[in-house]
């Protein structure tokens, strides 16, 4: 999976998104050029499973408490929309996304 993604980056295919934790850390995550933010959304998880089995930390991450209390964004605007492209938003290719926690109501 991971040789087919960089095999697409290498061919235009897909486009690298880095992703901006809160502790500052950057994480490079690959995506289709056409995905939309639940396939980044995936990818992102997928990146961190990996990561996580290579270092044998933590196995398990509550995705579901994850994305309840932080959204992603981009240029001061909330990726809310699941169904939305990246390319909507105006993301291209090695643009940044940040990871923002989320204010109580």
């Amino acid at each position: 999976e991971e040789i087919g993604s960089q095999v697409a980056l290498e061919h235009g295919q897909a486009m690298t998104v880095r992703v901006c934790k809160a502790d500052g850390e950057t994480v490079p995550v690959v995506v289709v050029q056409n995905a939309s933010v639940l396939e980044l959304k995936k990818a992102l998880r997928r990146h961190f499973q990996l990561r996580q089995a290579r270092q044998g930390g933590v196995q398990h991450l509550s995705w579901k408490y994850i994305w309840r209390t932080y959204h992603l964004t981009y240029a001061g605007e909330k990726l809310a929309d699941d169904r939305k492209k990246l390319r909507e938003y105006g993301i291209r290719n090695r643009d940044e996304v940040s990871f923002i926690k989320k204010l109580r109501k």
